[in-house]
């Protein structure tokens, strides 16, 4: 879509932040709203893209995102404006579904339209319209006010526009405070003020004021001082209300004062304010908020934790409905889902062994798997009974029945609470634990939630080989190898092309992580362990020693976002994570000293191999992106770690006593002078290798690419192909080399 934008001279900075009107008869004469803000990156030299007439940028607005072009027009005969085109780039944020403009009329400053800012200003001066100017006096008190949501993203915004508070695990509860009258309404508008206890509505009702809506959360704390929904609920069940708290943290009304079109900070600065006169705040607090970074705040918080984090904007009006002024930024993964039916216990056939789930899609209902933990005894037996009531012969989810014969099936009307580690591609919960039903929401509400970044957006988007994924990438175009121009859109297409014989050699497996986010030019790092706001496609898996939690992939999915992470290589453990102490691969590394002819490199692999046939082990052969080749052995999973080490172990040392001047086995540069190292570690439990097909962090964009052993005997080079080669396209259009890598595997044990 292309929108006129027309040259002008330049502004003064004071002129970015005007709203309000322009005098008749003076330049740019009329109403002026700030419709959205944000910061913009240019790509490349901004200059030179004016003279040229094509400037390309990246949006990072609160309404407009991601890439955009400016381009000139050929001007016409007379014409005197310099007219231009504004276009949108086709990427995760480009969308034919309406209008913004009608969609998203307000000023992101104000919250009022152009319209209102004309009829809100008569005289005919330009003074500029504050974020709080506008103030709706009203003598009466207002219904039950639709609650400002917050929309999920990866990570919490960044910059001082914004503030964060801790995001509270328990009911959501708008307080309604007249005279001597207290409601207090769930997010739905239910009123469940007879739900939470003298002691709650009294301190409430308490407060010094005539009239007052407030926003906020109750909870009930843990020993260790934590928001627990489990404890809300039980208390709930139990007509338990003593250790109610309600975090108040949004002052919506105040006497006759409409505070909606307030600026948060003022509204948050009067609700400090009125909550200081109370004599007692043991049960209504203030909800404190802090401006340090927002990815701090999140570290901090998962550290204690906690749910996770809301940011929100500080200048921002209180916006009913979900929008981006509100950001929510969790430490687990945690949602509501619908319950579609449960299974009894096996042995007695009468206590809950386990609830099936899911959620609606497109007017459908979706099975999200089974959720078994979380159930205690009471709460077990509580649900059960209120399931029992619900039973209907055939599930919400047509042929599910074939998939779960044991169930019991209910109607699609009670709502879960339930943590999850991760999801399969298919959206299958793993790890999944109930933390109680909620009565607040309905299941009509209840969607799959997906972070609002471009990393989780689930169009499909195809890639050359026909493989798809559901992982949208932002800023496609930029280049993680500048020198071989290889963009991530290259890397992701790349991948497709070898999704199919790369697939058994890294799905569920144990990863780790170069990630070079601004190109391998930029800072780079390496990631082992999982952080929060990772892609769900990004599966976790605790370590059964440490209690680390590993990052591994299940599909194509989880490989495309690690390319929208900015991952340039790719490390394997040599074990997959259901067999994580039995590995099922060895590896010897050679790695020559600088200076050493390729051909010594290719002579060494060849006599591991020699020797490995001795043996009667089968092995395979790789380039690996850089100095040398990895010859790999398939195995049977069976022998542990330290048997597989040791064996590679002897078997170096071996060759090294065979021939002292030609191999080393020890990792210092002083003992590989002249010689090849032949690394054997990598076969120790918690050492990677670089995977199959995985790019190298080099300038040429090289690939470790698996080949036969009748090429080694040739010239190839070990940095003989990269992404985008001719080479590399020439050896994907001949038979996979690999293909019966796991078919014809041996076990070290007898």
């Amino acid at each position: 879509e292309k929108r006129l934008a027309v040259h002008v001279e330049d502004h003064p900075l004071d002129y970015a932040d005007f709203e309000g009107n322009i005098p008749k008869g003076s330049y740019g004469a009329g109403s002026v709203a700030v419709w959205d803000e944000g910061t913009w990156i240019p790509e490349g030299d901004p200059a030179a893209g004016m003279k040229k007439g094509h400037l390309n940028f990246e949006l990072v607005g609160q309404k407009l995102k991601d890439s955009w072009h400016l381009v000139r027009l050929k001007a016409r005969e007379k014409e005197k404006r310099d007219n231009w085109l504004l276009i949108k780039a086709t990427d995760s944020f480009a969308t034919d579904d309406g209008d913004i403009l009608q969609s998203a009329p307000a000023s992101v400053k104000s919250g009022l339209t152009n319209q209102e800012i004309a009829q809100g200003e008569k005289s005919g001066t330009a003074k500029k319209v504050k974020a709080g100017a506008v103030k709706q006096k009203s003598s009466a008190m207002p219904g039950f006010i639709p609650p400002a949501l917050a929309t999920l993203q990866a990570t919490p915004p960044q910059g001082s526009d914004w503030l964060h508070e801790v995001k509270f695990d328990g009911y959501r509860i708008q307080a309604h405070i007249s005279g001597q009258t207290l409601k207090l309404f769930t997010r739905s508008g239910l009123d469940w003020t007879s739900r939470f206890g003298d002691e709650l509505r009294q301190e409430l009702q308490s407060l010094q004021c005539r009239q007052g809506v407030i926003d906020g959360e109750i909870t009930v704390l843990s020993d260790k001082g934590v928001a627990s929904f489990s404890l809300l609920q039980q208390d709930l069940s139990a007509g338990r209300s003593d250790r109610m708290v309600f975090y108040a943290f949004d002052l919506l009304h105040l006497d006759a004062t409409s505070l909606l079109g307030e600026p948060l900070l003022e509204r948050k600065a009067a609700l400090e304010q009125l909550l200081r006169k109370q004599k007692s705040n043991s049960r209504v607090r203030f909800s404190e908020h802090f401006a340090q970074a927002g990815g701090t705040m999140l570290s901090h918080a998962c550290r204690m934790g906690l749910e996770g984090v809301i940011s929100k904007r500080i200048d921002a009006p209180y916006r009913s409905g979900r929008s981006l002024d509100w950001i929510k930024s969790k430490c687990t993964l945690r949602q509501e889902f619908i319950i579609l039916g449960y299974l009894t216990s096996a042995a007695t056939g009468r206590g809950l062994r386990s609830i099936i789930v899911g959620y609606r899609k497109n007017g459908r209902f979706v099975n999200a798997g089974r959720v078994g933990t979380g159930f205690s005894t009471t709460t077990g037996d509580d649900l059960k009974r209120k399931l029992a009531k619900l039973k209907v012969k055939s599930p919400a989810v047509a042929g599910l029945e074939k998939i779960e014969k044991d169930a019991i099936w209910v109607r699609p009307e009670l709502v879960a609470e339930v943590e999850f580690r991760a999801s399969t591609g298919d959206g299958i919960l793993r790890q999944a634990s109930f933390k109680g039903l909620r009565e607040d929401k309905p299941a009509k509400e209840v969607v799959r939630e997906q972070p609002a970044s471009p990393v989780i957006a689930k169009s499909k988007q195809a890639v050359s080989s026909g493989a798809k994924t559901g992982v949208v990438l932002s800023n496609a175009g930029k280049l993680l190898w500048p020198k071989a121009k290889v963009s991530k859109q290259d890397l992701l297409d790349y991948y497709a092309s070898v999704w199919s014989r790369m697939e058994p050699f890294i799905v569920d497996r144990p990863l780790s992580l170069l990630r070079a986010p601004d190109g391998i030019g930029g800072q780079r790092f390496f990631q082992k362990h999982a952080s929060p706001g990772m892609h769900d496609a990004i599966s976790v898996m605790k370590d059964p020693q440490d209690q680390q939690e590993h990052l591994y992939i299940r599909d194509f999915d989880g490989l495309a976002a690690l390319v929208q992470l900015g991952v340039v290589e790719i490390h394997i453990w040599g074990a997959k994570v259901d067999t994580i102490e039995t590995p099922d691969q060895i590896v010897f590394d050679l790695d020559p000293d600088e200076g050493l002819a390729e051909e010594a490199v290719r002579s060494a692999a060849l006599e591991v191999k020699s020797h490995l046939d001795e043996l009667g082990l089968p092995s395979f052969v790789k380039t690996s992106g850089g100095k040398g080749f990895h010859v790999v052995v398939p195995l049977k999973p069976k022998a542990k770690w330290d048997e597989i080490k040791t064996f590679a172990h002897d078997f170096a040392d071996a060759m090294v006593q065979a021939r002292p001047e030609q191999y080393t086995a020890t990792l210092s540069k002083k003992a590989r002078k002249g010689r090849i190292f032949i690394d054997y570690l990598r076969n120790g439990r918690g050492s990677t290798t670089v995977a199959p097909y995985s790019p190298r962090a080099n300038e040429d964009a090289a690939v470790s690419m698996p080949v036969n052993w009748e090429l080694i005997q040739g010239n190839i080079s070990p940095k003989g192909y990269a992404i985008g080669g001719k080479q590399t396209s020439e050896i994907l259009k001949r038979p996979d080399a690999w293909q019966d890598f796991f078919k014809v595997g041996k076990s070290l044990r007898n």
